[in-house]
């Protein structure tokens, strides 16, 4: 006699969140055992595996890759024999279903990679296998990668080929779609591409009017408290980054502005106790994600820091969990490091009230005013940017966050 299973998108994803099934590990007709990765989902923040619920047989794949499904949808159905037969490959089970929530699952560190891993492991050809991994439990870092690309002895060029069109170059089928022969291909969004464009969408043009203000903050004293504390740090494996004297100095200007950190309701402004503040990280593949730092307020820079290196190394290795992703009640977003010198508007990643970006940072010109004349000096300046969702603040509002804001940063210590 068979029971059957019911294999399901775990039920605590992200509220609002939907995944699609990236792949499954196994095949109808495959046993499995309990705790043993079945497939790999993709919500719009992180990619989780979903993990048989006991021992049996895969008898059937309801959904699959690149289909969507919300949580709680059945994409599979395990059957187990209590009677040690085989487990007949049918549909329909004799005993009624069972409903089990399935846990996420933990296989090869060596297989589990994440999306900018695999694309490099795509790109060159690489066995994955003879790469060693310096994550948590041996997983495959993108610097592990690169590390062994680097290392590999130089493989002779292949003689040059007549040159063709790039219309005429093969695609996969795997990775796009040929067009109706007008010399382009269709790239199939991912989850996440298609997840954050529907909420800046939805942000800009149906939810908050956007507001920016912009402000230049002057990083001397920032930059030399960080060239003290900077090396002791590294020795521990701790990044003491600018991002992290930008965090600290939002709580300086949430407690001057605290409608900052807050959710608009249609009957009040819901203002929260805590900075849990979300850093906008762009991955290796393209991607974004927003890692949440907890409680930022009760931190000091330097701890700070330590927090943000964990983070940001978790997200680019695709570790992050879907805790620390869940929402904040602010966001920063650090673009300058990409060289951008000025953003706007960066859109509010709702239901947050504002988000602040950061520009590139760079020596500039500029007129001071030393015992009453003006002096022309050289000093490492970035401009900073204030988005507010106007039905929550006005732009007095944006000018003392960011006025507190940058004067914050000439006292690090």
């Amino acid at each position: 006699m068979a029971t059957t299973t019911d294999i399901r998108v775990p039920d605590d994803l992200t509220e609002g969140t939907r995944a699609q099934v990236l792949r499954w590990f196994k095949a109808p007709g495959d046993t499995v055992r309990q705790d043993e990765p079945l497939l790999e989902l993709e919500t719009d923040k992180v990619t989780v595996e979903v993990a048989a619920p006991c021992d049996g047989t895969l008898v059937e794949i309801l959904c699959a890759p690149q289909a969507q499904c919300p949580a709680g949808t059945v994409v599979g159905r395990l059957a187990s024999s209590t009677s040690g037969e085989p487990v007949a490959m049918a549909a329909k089970a004799a005993a009624p279903s069972t409903h089990h929530t399935p846990r996420l699952g933990r296989r090869d560190p060596q297989t589990l990679l994440s999306p900018a891993v695999r694309g490099l492991i795509h790109e060159h050809h690489l066995d994955p296998a003879l790469i060693v991994g310096s994550g948590r439990d041996g997983r495959l870092t993108a610097a592990d990668v690169k590390t062994y690309l680097a290392s590999r002895p130089a493989v002779p060029s292949p003689p040059p080929v007549a040159q063709q069109p790039i219309a005429s170059q093969p695609v996969a089928p795997s990775m796009t779609t040929p067009s109706n022969g007008d010399g382009s291909q269709r790239v199939p969004h991912s989850a996440v591409r298609r997840r954050i464009a529907q909420r800046m969408v939805e942000s800009l043009l149906h939810t908050a009017p956007h507001v920016t203000s912009v402000f230049e903050a002057d990083l001397g004293a920032v930059l030399a408290h960080r060239a003290r504390h900077r090396a002791a740090l590294e020795r521990r494996g701790i990044q003491l980054t600018l991002t992290a004297y930008f965090a600290k100095a939002c709580v300086a200007a949430v407690q001057v502005v605290p409608e900052t950190n807050a959710r608009w309701h249609d009957d009040g402004l819901e203002l929260f106790d805590h900075l849990e503040l979300g850093i906008a990280t762009a991955l290796e593949d393209g991607s974004l994600v927003v890692p949440v730092l907890r409680r930022v307020e009760q931190y000091t820079v330097l701890a700070i820091a330590e927090q943000l290196t964990e983070l940001t190394r978790r997200a680019r290795a695709g570790e992050l969990t879907r805790a620390d992703v869940s929402p904040g009640t602010f966001t920063l977003s650090n673009y300058g490091v990409s060289g951008s010198l000025v953003a706007t508007p960066v859109i509010i990643n709702q239901p947050q009230s504002a988000i602040l970006g950061i520009g590139k940072l760079e020596k500039r010109v500029v007129v001071l005013d030393h015992d009453g004349q003006d002096t022309i000096a050289i000093r490492p300046r970035c401009y900073v940017a204030l988005t507010i969702d106007h039905r929550v603040m006005d732009g007095q509002h944006a000018n003392r966050f960011l006025a507190r804001f940058t004067e914050a940063l000439q006292h690090p210590e």
